[in-house]
């Protein structure tokens, strides 16, 4: 009888469908990242395969990624907010000279290495200009979560690669207004007025936090033996940065940077970064699989082979200008290549530039089909190029050598 019931009231059950696919997605997460934690490959690479074989084309579980675009885009700000926690201001404003230098250096090279590709086929300049500045973007997600993993986050190559990619956060702002100049719809006073208030903000906050070091937050006392506390005081710096900044039509990721910043340089808010890793995992791995359903399989496999050259020419033609870029700054060869590497790969910002570029007809469907597809695939095979690249040249990272002497003492 008690039996019967239970078969009963299971029948009788209304299942919100978003449950089933948040179990299958988890499970397919899981599975695929035990198999490249076995092949010692980063669980990113298990997120995309997750956004490919949940998708649409795949078994269409998620039917509309913009929904997960929109959860992923919170992945990037959570991302940026712990980066600026663990970046030390008057370390990263030393290395200004390849930050500044070095990001304008590789989207000129971009430029020009598509407009020697592009002239003779006779493209736009619109086009030229637009393909440079979106292949001239690494993924900091990527790297960043590359570097953390590695251990190689707070030594000389990291610092260089990682003042790279805020240099290139910083400059998307720009390009975005040359790409709506291009598409013969210059901004409207009123929001270039706004872009440019909010900019001199942000070097007045820079300098500020510069000069001051050390800063203390009001009432973080209150929040230190309450985790349920502390979960929101940390939402609300993070994304009441993330509003400002918007609000200045800058990025909700340069806020959310800024706040993290600001933790930084106050030893009393250590709490922060706990209350916050959970859902910086969920997130930034949301918005990895947002990228695998970006993948349009049906264009893939009719323009394979142009896709694969594009890819592969992406590749080679980004590590070497970042390889020349780092071996500049004053990098080793080894070290030069190995970063080089990292930033091989196309950035998700990128993503934004070519959705700008297709709205104002400066990319053709085609154009931004392609586009995609490299991007995404530069994304997906960024940590076997990685891996590639260090066997080849020897590279041995920081965590590895540490592994390296455990295992050593140990055997003694």
């Amino acid at each position: 009888m008690q039996l019967n019931l239970a078969f009963l009231l299971l029948a009788n059950i209304h299942f919100n469908p978003i449950i089933p696919s948040v179990a299958i997605f988890s499970v397919a997460v899981l599975a695929l990242g035990f198999v490249l934690r076995k092949l010692k490959q980063p669980f990113l690479l298990a997120y995309i395969l997750a956004g490919v074989l949940l998708g649409e084309q795949g078994l269409g579980l998620f039917t509309n990624p913009d929904q997960i675009a929109l959860l992923g885009d919170v992945g990037i700000v959570l991302l940026l907010f712990f980066i600026g926690m663990e970046t030390n201001l008057p370390d990263l404003v030393q290395q200004w000279r390849i930050a500044v230098l070095g990001t304008l250096g590789q989207i000129l090279l971009s430029v020009g290495l598509v407009a020697m590709v592009g002239t003779p086929l006779g493209w736009a300049w619109s086009r030229i200009i637009m393909l440079g500045f979106i292949i001239s973007l690494s993924s900091s997600a990527v790297v960043i979560k590359l570097l953390q993993d590695n251990g190689e986050i707070k030594r000389r190559l990291g610092r260089k690669v990682v003042s790279i990619l805020l240099m290139q956060d910083v400059m998307v702002v720009p390009m975005l207004l040359i790409v709506s100049y291009l598409g013969g719809e210059p901004p409207h006073p009123e929001d270039l007025m706004r872009q440019t208030i909010g900019g001199v903000l942000v070097l007045a906050f820079f300098i500020w936090l510069l000069r001051k070091r050390h800063v203390r937050l009001p009432y973080t006392d209150y929040f230190e033996e309450d985790h349920e506390l502390q979960v929101f005081a940390a939402l609300i710096l993070c994304f009441g940065f993330a509003f400002v900044t918007s609000a200045f039509n800058l990025s909700a990721a340069l806020g959310a940077f800024l706040a993290g910043l600001m933790i930084h340089s106050d030893r009393h808010t250590r709490w922060l970064h706990d209350s916050l890793e959970s859902f910086r995992v969920l997130f930034v791995a949301l918005f990895f699989v947002y990228v695998g359903m970006q993948l349009n399989l049906n264009f893939l496999s009719e323009h394979a082979t142009m896709v694969g050259a594009m890819l592969v020419l992406v590749l080679v033609t980004n590590h070497l200008v970042n390889a020349l870029i780092l071996k500049w700054s004053g990098c080793g060869w080894t070290e030069a290549l190995y970063g080089g590497a990292l930033l091989a790969e196309i950035g998700e910002l990128s993503f934004l530039l070519a959705a700008t570029g297709y709205s104002i007809g400066a990319l053709s469907e085609y154009g931004y089909q392609m586009t995609l597809a490299v991007i995404s695939l530069s994304l997906l095979v960024s940590p076997l190029w990685i891996s590639l690249t260090k066997h080849l040249i020897g590279f041995t990272t920081a965590r590895e050598r540490i592994e390296a002497y455990r295992a050593q003492k140990a055997s003694m």
